[in-house]
């Protein structure tokens, strides 16, 4: 199905939204039937026992699966039409100017909207110096883009509900916002490459202009180029997930990462920061751990230090950071995590 305008005429307009509506109307209806098919699937076709190791990860495998698919699926398509305007020259022209404080705020908001991966850290870094953007807010942005991860909204959203994923948010945006404000608050500059400072912006910034349709069109198409890439880290995050809902013992997890435990939250922060993978792979662990008795501030820090802490994003930004200042980010956003896993705890 495509919805890829060809011209702006009102005819396009409205045949953009009808398939959008129509859309959204089966999406709702295909939601609603994961979990009794799932367990259709898994009780009665496969004629597992309910209370079977193996019926349960079975079932759960056959829920998950459809669910965080159709949740990605409609989440990255609402995030997308947002982001659509949220350009990198435009969120550049937004902070320019602003000083501490006020532009950390703002570079960690506009980072949870704003495009990022691992693999645009370095020219992203280099647009914003150039713009004369301060070091710390730079960081703020730095760290709010690929921590707060809309995958990791939507799942935790299907999850664990509103008030988990709101507080994933909140604490995303509070780390962000000190980590940046710390970093430029030491005045590290001269800990920054001296080509970077060397490079001077060229030319006016543009915004372009999109018809509605035309937003739809690349929200369509970031939904089917995300959920493209993501889609086997979701299945296999399940499956291992699925194994831990079923076999493993609530014991065994409860005394490793449970509250009980005060050394497990900077224990995962460390295991975690050398992995690698996205929020689509770590979400579904998670909770099977949480399920098992892991406490919920231990396994959302480990997934934070995956997700915002990645070896591939640390040597990508080592081309344009000398070793002092990516050690004082990373370590500066490690210990804001290790905290923010301590809150967690305390709070749930």
């Amino acid at each position: 199905m495509s919805i890829v305008p060809t011209s702006t005429s009102p005819q396009v307009s409205v045949r953009a939204y009808w398939i959008v509506s129509l859309a959204a109307i089966l999406w709702l209806a295909a939601y609603n039937l994961i979990k009794p098919l799932a367990e259709w699937v898994a009780y009665t076709v496969l004629q597992l026992g309910s209370d079977s190791r193996l019926g349960q990860s079975l079932a759960f495998f056959f829920y998950d699966v459809p669910k965080i698919l159709l949740l990605l699926s409609g989440m990255i398509f609402v995030i997308s039409i947002i982001r659509t305007f949220f350009s990198p020259e435009r969120t550049r022209a937004l902070l320019g100017g602003k000083r501490e404080g006020v532009g950390n705020v703002l570079a960690a908001t506009l980072g949870i909207v704003t495009p990022f991966c691992s693999c645009s850290a370095v020219p992203l870094f280099i647009g914003f110096v150039e713009s004369g953007i301060p070091l710390g807010v730079t960081f703020s942005f730095l760290i709010a883009a690929p921590t707060i991860n809309e995958v990791a909204i939507v799942m935790l959203l299907g999850l664990f509900g509103w008030r988990i994923a709101g507080l994933y948010i909140a604490t995303g945006l509070i780390i962000a916002i000190i980590a940046g404000f710390i970093i430029g608050r030491l005045k590290l500059e001269r800990y920054v490459e001296d080509f970077v400072w060397k490079i001077h912006s060229h030319g006016a910034i543009e915004d372009e202009k999109l018809t509605w349709p035309l937003r739809i069109a690349r929200a369509w198409g970031s939904v089917k180029e995300i959920v493209g890439k993501v889609w086997p880290y979701v299945v296999v995050a399940i499956a291992v997930g699925a194994a831990i809902h079923g076999y493993v013992p609530e014991s065994a997890l409860a005394g490793i990462m449970g509250r009980q435990a005060w050394w497990s939250v900077p224990a995962a922060v460390l295991i975690g920061i050398p992995l690698y993978s996205n929020a689509a792979g770590m979400i579904p662990i998670v909770s099977a751990l949480i399920e098992k008795g892991a406490s919920l501030g231990t396994a959302l820090a480990f997934m934070m230090a995956v997700v915002g802490l990645s070896l591939p994003e640390a040597i990508i930004l080592r081309r344009v950071l000398k070793p002092q200042l990516l050690v004082a980010f990373f370590g500066t956003v490690a210990m804001a995590i290790i905290i923010t896993g301590y809150l967690f705890n305390w709070i749930m």
